[in-house]
């Protein structure tokens, strides 16, 4: 990593670089080298990117900034708990978070325990600032996916809510690939009130095609 400019250091744990908003993605830094925390977040400021930095998980752990879009530069060695004990953390929390890890130490156990648990990249010190920016850009985007992926599963599940435990049943037999016939005829109802329950299903989950309601159907949990 280069250090083409010299810019002021930044108080670690303070997010930087223009006004923050809760919705602009924010890169979090946790590494016990203050000089490489400065460094990076002169690069990612350069870019355009809001940074939070931490010379320890403990640090991070006791603010909220986990809850902001974006993602976390980690390094895998630091006093106490380690970067990839944070990683194994969120897991454990279902904070699906993405996780760039940056070391001077890595193996390949490590790196295979690091991908394992869903890291986006493993890169090793001195890196590239166009090699660590690119895994930045894939974080972010896979961040913003994951979270929309999250928002549109939240709706569906508050649109299936709202169905009767019968229309429940054709909605499963329908995402299932059955036809109304077969409907009718496994829950013991006339093939017109099928064709009712079935309208009121795409009507309340407020679809318009049956692929559509399938699409829907397949972001519900399993347990739902």
């Amino acid at each position: 990593m280069r250090n083409d400019q010299a810019l002021p250091p930044r108080t670690s744990g303070q997010a930087t670089s223009r006004p923050s908003e809760t919705h602009e993605p924010l890169v979090t830094i946790v590494d016990d080298d203050a000089a490489v925390r400065q460094a990076l977040e002169e690069l990612l400021a350069s870019a355009g990117y809001e940074t939070a930095a931490f010379a320890s998980t403990r640090e991070l752990l006791e603010t909220d900034i986990l809850a902001r879009p974006g993602c976390l530069i980690l390094d895998v060695r630091m006093p106490g708990s380690s970067g990839l004990d944070l990683q194994n953390q969120l897991v454990r929390d279902g904070n699906p978070k993405p996780v760039i890890f940056l070391t001077g130490h890595g193996d390949i156990p490590m790196t295979v325990q690091a991908m394992k648990g869903g890291a986006v990249d493993f890169l090793t010190k001195p890196v590239r600032d166009q090699t660590l920016l690119d895994a930045v850009v894939a974080a972010i985007a896979l961040d913003e996916q994951r979270r929309m992926e999250a928002l549109v599963a939240r709706r569906n599940i508050e649109r299936l809510a709202t169905l009767t435990p019968r229309e429940r049943e054709v909605l499963d037999f329908v995402a299932r690939g059955r036809v109304n016939k077969q409907i009718a005829f496994d829950l013991g109802i006339s093939e017109v009130t099928v064709k009712l329950h079935r309208g009121n299903v795409m009507r309340k989950m407020e679809v318009a095609s049956l692929g559509e309601l399938i699409r829907a159907w397949q972001t519900l949990p399993h347990s739902t």
